[in-house]
């Protein structure tokens, strides 16, 4: 199989640095969906994945570094046997995440401008986590594999 390696201590890391321009987020897109391939996730999980994927791409790029094409995004793929973790880092100072934490799906927040990716990366990921220091923003997100998915096996509808 070519799925990372129980034995491994250490997760394979696939590091990418782009320039912040959205155009390259199709590139992105086309790596977070190798790897979960590669990863024998579900359909529905390698949609889930590419969601958050671009998400927090976008927002790196348009609210991190402001469209500058001097910052660049790093992005770190961590294949771990039971999960990927996908850490994306810009240089942007951060935000409250209090205020971005409504449901946007409730009346009032429907027409809301801010949160719906990170209310999207919450809803299709196991964890979303940001930690903002001196150096920028980091998010990580993180999606469990499923071994009942696993090997071609197929789930019930």
């Amino acid at each position: 199989m070519s799925a990372p390696s129980t034995t491994n201590a250490v997760p394979e890391t696939i590091h990418l640095t782009i320039p912040s321009r959205l155009e390259l987020l199709p590139l992105v897109d086309q790596l977070a969906a190798g790897i979960s391939d590669r990863m024998e996730f579900d359909e529905e999980s390698k949609m889930q994945i590419s969601i958050s994927v671009l998400e927090a791409g976008t927002n790196a790029i348009q609210h991190g570094n402001r469209i500058d094409p001097a910052k660049r995004v790093d992005m770190d793929f961590k294949l771990h046997p039971d999960r990927l973790e996908i850490v994306v880092h810009d240089l942007g100072k951060g935000f409250d995440v209090q205020q971005i934490l409504t449901d946007i799906t409730t009346p009032e927040h429907l027409l809301d401008l801010r949160g719906r990716g990170i209310y999207m990366m919450r809803s299709c990921m196991d964890s979303v986590d940001f930690d903002f220091g001196p150096d920028g923003t980091t998010v990580r997100l993180v999606k469990k594999r499923n071994s009942a998915g696993k090997n071609g096996s197929q789930s019930a509808a």
